[in-house]
């Protein structure tokens, strides 16, 4: 075997060799940022959604009862229900917020804060606290809906990188057949000379 030969043999064994390292770095990233989208869908956005109906539903049960109830028994459940209010919005400050989110999720706790500051107040009216509770639900509003918006672009996210993932898996198919036909080619052919 020639020198010139065995450089070209080098040479295309090198190619062949960087062109599956290099697709399967690609294919690494796609599939790394599949399991991102699929992980912060469910830590980020469908617990952070059950969190925003917990809060929600608690919310409700207060406007009931500042409706329907007496104002005294109202008072014996605010302490528990705005010790299940806190947990919870901790809860939800520790998924990861969008800055949206973030500025709705501020606006949600400073009205929540003035609730509570209401409902210990003797001078606070049942229309101003019904009142404030609407405000807290338009918020939780706003951020149910961003979590809809947020969890559409995780799925185009990780349907993006599904798809660019199958792409390469392709092409590396398609790859493998062209190279074991030059194999063959190779193989199987015999110069004139022979």
């Amino acid at each position: 075997m020639r020198v010139f030969t065995k450089i070209r043999w080098a040479v295309s064994i090198l190619l062949v060799f960087l062109i599956v390292l290099m697709t399967n770095l690609i294919d690494r990233d796609n599939f790394n940022r599949l399991s991102y989208s699929v992980t912060t869908m469910y830590e980020d956005r469908i617990v952070a959604s059950d969190i925003l109906f917990d809060i929600s539903r608690i919310i409700q049960e207060k406007e009931i009862a500042y409706t329907c109830l007496e104002e005294d028994s109202q008072k014996s459940q605010n302490s528990k229900q705005n010790e299940k209010l806190r947990a919870l919005i901790e809860k939800y400050s520790l998924t990861k917020l969008t800055e949206k989110e973030t500025f709705a999720f501020n606006l949600l706790q400073e009205k929540l804060m003035s609730l509570e500051q209401m409902e210990d107040s003797d001078d606070a009216s049942k229309e101003s606290i019904l009142e404030i509770i609407e405000k807290i639900d338009e918020h939780l509003h706003d951020l149910s809906k961003i979590q809809l918006q947020e969890g559409r672009r995780q799925v185009f996210i990780s349907k993006e990188a599904k798809d660019t993932i199958n792409l390469f898996t392709q092409a590396e198919i398609i790859f493998l057949i062209v190279m074991g036909i030059m194999i063959q080619i190779i193989i199987l052919y015999k110069p004139k000379g022979w």
